[in-house]
């Protein structure tokens, strides 16, 4: 269990931390994006760059998740489930900022990217055997 939620934390922490970095990188490197990105008036390919992003770190969240926490596909459900739970109620107080496709895009990736973060992990043979 200690590995699990561990495993889960670690998971969500990168998640944020693949997040913040990406988005830093995009706003210094896209002056276009940095300028509108207070107002989140964004154009099409900017919104496919965040969604790009949010996929990247999503996948990542599963593969840390994995690292840590094994073969457990509770953990992998858990740090998805989690990601969905912060988020629904976020895009939905941005739900004017942004297309339908968007939201619904981000949300109903969540746990199946977090599921698949995992599995490249174990196909890395970067999960631990159990314990």
């Amino acid at each position: 269990m200690a590995r699990t939620t561990l495993g889960v934390v670690a998971g969500l922490a990168a998640w944020v931390t693949v997040a913040i970095v990406a988005g830093l990188i995009m706003r210094a490197a896209w002056p276009e994006y940095a300028s509108v990105a207070d107002a989140m008036t964004f154009t099409l390919p900017m919104m496919s760059a965040r969604l790009a992003i949010g996929a990247l770190a999503t996948l990542v969240t599963g593969l840390v998740t994995a690292a840590i926490a094994g073969r457990s596909l509770a953990a992998r459900l858990i740090a998805g489930a989690l990601l969905l739970v912060v988020f629904i109620p976020q895009h939905v107080m941005l739900w004017d900022k942004f297309p339908v496709w968007y939201h619904l895009t981000f949300l109903l990736s969540l746990v199946p990217l977090t599921y698949v973060g995992g599995k490249m992990a174990e196909a890395r043979a970067l999960v631990p055997s159990k314990a």
